[in-house]
């Protein structure tokens, strides 16, 4: 067996570092190195099976000859995804700067995470891999975020515009979107911390709408414009500012209801309808236009309710004072199923987590 001994190799355009081939066999003292760069910065000029490290998505990616996946599976984000249920109010103290964590593969109660930087409700949350992030309520206008693979209480972000309630969230790999209250939409980016800024407007003044993605499109679902609720889907595309275009309609007008999604399929669960809380679940295909369909139904009606999900479930819990948590296979149509319960009965939480459809 031959050695070679070398203190680096070529780049990936091949414009720097000796070529080696012939060679079967790596090993290294502790680890390798492999060559790292933005989302920008992917080269379309590679052979199939070229790796790199994605500074962005913080993941190894690899080329299949057309372009660049990252080499995580789908069982790999299912089984590590963490969801994180915060906030909200109860009858009794009242408002709560309780965070729960589930593992979202499993079935189980909510375990204590930590507090709230700020206690607040009806606000919109978004998560990357690594970083939760929380925003809007109506009497604050305070960002803050949680690393979601460790346990502790929320650290100060940024702010948004203004103290708005009744917001909802979503986000690809890097940046998170904040949207409703009123009709602006805004963002962050997940790395750095600091105020959020401008992306655009929906298409009208829309409160406590439901929202979710997948990495390229964000859905922003139903809601009402006082005093009727709506039933108008919209997207936006992430990477990207301007307003949101219409996408379809939900088939009931709701509002205050759960939205989560896998990379492909989005749900739109529970809310307030006419005249009460509804128990049903609507979904769309994210990458088409088109109106929602009959998914299945909630084990209950609850108005305000949590969502989170992973590559493959969707998990809603709370709503109406309740302590309920329940989960669906997204890829399938169905009814829901018992998932286990909260720390404490809440309404108006809100839900993120690590594993989404966006990421």
């Amino acid at each position: 067996m031959s050695e070679a001994r070398i203190d680096r190799i070529s780049n990936e355009n091949s414009t720097a570092g000796p070529i080696i081939s012939g060679i079967t066999t790596f090993s290294g003292q502790n680890y390798f190195v492999p060559p790292k760069g933005t989302t920008a910065e992917r080269s379309s000029n590679c052979p199939p099976g070229s790796i790199r490290f994605n500074t962005d998505s913080a993941k190894l990616e690899y080329f299949d000859s057309l372009q660049w996946l990252e080499m995580t599976g789908e069982e790999t984000a299912t089984i590590s995804a963490r969801g994180i249920l915060a906030g909200g109010y109860t009858g009794n103290p009242g408002f709560v700067n309780t965070i729960d964590f589930i593992t979202i593969s499993t079935t189980g109660n909510g375990q204590d995470f930590g507090d709230l930087y700020v206690t607040r409700h009806h606000h919109g949350d978004c998560a990357s891999v690594t970083r939760g992030v929380f925003a809007g309520d109506p009497d604050s206008n305070v960002i803050d975020y949680v690393t979601i693979s460790t346990l502790g209480n929320s650290s100060d972000f940024g702010d948004i515009d203004i103290a708005k309630g009744l917001s909802a969230g979503c986000s690809d790999p890097t940046r998170g979107i904040i949207s409703a209250g009123d009709n602006v939409i805004q963002f962050i980016t997940f790395t750095s911390t600091g105020n959020a800024q401008d992306f655009g407007d929906i298409l009208s003044a829309n409160q406590a709408p439901s929202s979710f993605s997948s990495r390229t499109r964000g859905i922003i679902a139903a809601g009402y414009t006082f005093p009727a609720n709506i039933n108008v889907i919209q997207y936006i595309t992430i990477q990207s500012t301007g307003n949101a275009v219409d996408f379809g309609d939900v088939t009931e007008a709701r509002r205050r209801s759960g939205g989560c999604s896998s990379s492909t399929r989005g749900l739109i669960a529970g809310g307030y309808f006419t005249s009460g809380g509804v128990n049903t679940i609507e979904y769309i295909t994210i990458s088409t236009l088109g109106n929602a369909l009959d998914f299945g139904d909630l084990t209950n009606a609850p108005v305000n309710v949590a969502a989170c999900s992973s590559s493959t479930r969707g998990v809603f819990a709370g709503g109406d004072y309740q302590n309920v948590i329940q989960f669906v296979t997204i890829s399938s149509t169905g009814n829901a199923q018992d998932f286990g319960d909260l720390q404490n009965a809440r309404n108006a939480n809100q839900g993120l987590s690590n594993g989404h459809g966006g990421l």
